[in-house]
């Protein structure tokens, strides 16, 4: 089956969920109209569909190989992408400065929802080089923004993200890559990177990486951290590309899905004195700079949670809303609170969407039956490529521990207070509402906000206190969170459908489908939030020892 992108969904859902006219009323979206944004989401569907989704089963079957130290994409790879850059797909919400087109967060989003419905091993590429322009644009001098965001912004230049290291995993504080500096200002850099996606290719002539190392008398742990942008090929005073970096592609993960995108193994300085690196933000700061990317691939996996399940955009497209005000407001106390709305969103849609995209696709596998078991449907792929999908940007168990600790105290929990408002703000206009088709949703959703209302107060009272118990209920609450602002975000939808009398039967039987079948859940995961410790931490090793 060919892929249709759902364009009239991704729409509804921008007007109910992420409030399109209100942005665009207001003016926080620079002139862009509602038939622009539908143009650009129609062309990208047929860019998805006619070019990314007849690779994905191929790519998928194939992979990416190392030949010669060097990595070769699938069949067509090459030649998709250089449409993709061509089509300027690339620079949608790029500052202009730089050649970006400077659309909408919210128009980007949305069509990167279409390239990784269609492709998910190819939309991760992008996907990770809009996250080091955003980092490069943010703390980059102005050197390092001349010489390379151009070419990155055009997409003739893709960007990585170099975190983690073969002994360490998630835990950045044991980082041994090194970082020297040099006479000229630049750095040379030794160590080893792995999980590197797309850390080699084919398919743009230079590849820049970020990469994080530690200086030599850095302090110890993740304050020790600086970031350098290392590219393949070093750059010309002129622009045009000098000699080969002291950077290679080691070797290739072999993966349970996305074949087709090369996850690398990556070595640095192992032929010389080390390769030549930028710094990129302060010395020792590196991590604070590296967030920038993390958060904007953490949101984008959301996205990609989303393009797998087709069913959770209300939660994606409300948070990229936020980030459109963060950007646009015209008052600095809008653009504050929008940027901690977009700080607290953003570990939920992450992790929510990506375990939600898996239950989804692991059903879509259980309706073909047998032969869902069988490659050729297509249906075991889309479950192997999503199963990523929670483990990187963070694994979601991070994410959970980020939104008790770092995202429920922001402005002392009025962050939060304030968004547990607008929900509930939503569900009662539901219930005043009086329309039979939203049945029960009102009632049931009530209940979900405020389990998640008890649930966030208990965490507040306890995470000073008892922070074992706090991190003990943090995936629990996340899901809790997840499912009353998911539940709330499709029953908004429903309810702008229902008072416009142009009710999509569709849009309102899943809002209340959700309501009334999912979040239900939401009391029984207060309970295990608040009572569920002690049982918890009792898990131990020794208490399953003979």
């Amino acid at each position: 089956m060919t892929y249709q992108a759902p364009v009239d969904d991704i729409l509804h859902a921008l007007k109910a969920a992420a409030d399109l006219d209100d942005l665009i009323a207001h003016g926080l979206l620079d002139g862009v109209d509602e038939d622009t944004i539908r143009a650009v989401i129609n062309e990208a569907g047929k860019f998805g569909a006619e070019v990314l989704d007849p690779l994905s089963a191929p790519g998928d079957r194939v992979g990416s190989k190392l030949i010669d130290g060097k990595v070769v994409t699938p069949p067509g790879w090459s030649q998709a992408y250089q449409q993709f850059a061509a089509g300027g797909w690339g620079a949608l919400a790029a500052p202009e400065e730089w050649g970006g087109q400077n659309l909408p967060q919210v128009v980007a989003t949305a069509a990167g929802e279409v390239w990784n419905a269609s492709n998910l091993a190819f939309g991760l590429c992008p996907l990770l080089t809009f996250g080091a322009i955003d980092a490069v644009e943010a703390q980059g001098n102005e050197e390092l923004k001349r010489t390379y965001l151009p070419k990155m912004v055009s997409g003739e230049w893709t960007g990585t993200m170099n975190l983690t290291e073969p002994h360490a995993g998630s835990d950045l504080s044991q980082l041994k890559t090194r970082a020297v500096k040099h006479a000229d200002g630049s750095y040379r850099l030794t160590g080893t990177k792995i999980f590197i996606t797309y850390g080699d290719h084919e398919m743009t002539e230079n590849i820049i990486h970020l990469v994080l190392a530690r200086l030599p008398d850095a302090p110890h742990g993740t304050r020790g951290i600086s970031l350098f942008l290392v590219p393949k090929y070093l750059v010309n005073k002129d622009g045009s590309l000098g000699a080969r970096n002291d950077v290679e592609c080691a070797g290739l993960e072999h993966k349970l899905g996305i074949h087709a995108s090369p996850t690398c193994v990556m070595k640095y300085g192992e032929k010389g004195a080390g390769a030549i690196g930028y710094l990129v933000g302060e010395e020792n700061r590196g991590l604070n700079v590296m967030f920038i990317m993390m958060n904007a691939a953490r949101l984008a996996v959301g996205v990609q949670g989303v393009a797998v399940a087709e069913r959770a955009t209300q939660l994606a497209t409300a948070y990229a809303k936020e980030t459109d005000v963060a950007r646009r407001a015209k008052k600095d106390a809008e653009r504050a609170a929008a940027h901690a709305r977009v700080a607290l969103l953003t570990p939920v849609a992450k992790a929510f969407a990506t375990d939600i995209g898996c239950e989804v696709a692991s059903i879509g596998v259980q309706v073909h039956g047998g032969m869902g078991f069988i490659e050729e449907t297509g249906a075991a792929q889309i479950y192997r490529d999503a199963r990523i999908l929670p483990i990187y940007e963070g694994t979601n168990g991070i994410q959970a521990i980020d939104l008790v600790t770092r995202k429920l105290p922001l402005g002392g929990g009025k962050v939060m207070e304030a968004y547990l408002a607008e929900l509930k703000q939503t569900v009662d206009a539901v219930r005043a509402s009086n329309h039979r088709e939203l049945g029960r949703m009102g009632e049931r959703l009530g209940e979900a906000v405020t389990a998640l209302a008890e649930a966030s107060r208990w965490m507040g009272e306890v995470l000073s206190s008892n922070p074992d118990a706090a991190l003990a209920g943090a995936s629990p609450y996340l899901r809790l969170f997840g499912l009353a602002a998911g539940g709330v975000y499709l029953a908004k939808g429903a309810l702008a459908a229902v008072r416009t009398g142009a009710a999509n039967a569709q849009i309102v039987a899943v809002a209340r489908f959700f309501a009334e079948t999912l979040a239900t859940a939401a009391p029984g995961l207060k309970e295990t939030v608040l009572a569920g410790a002690e049982a918890t931490l009792a898990m131990t090793p020794e208490a399953f020892s003979a």
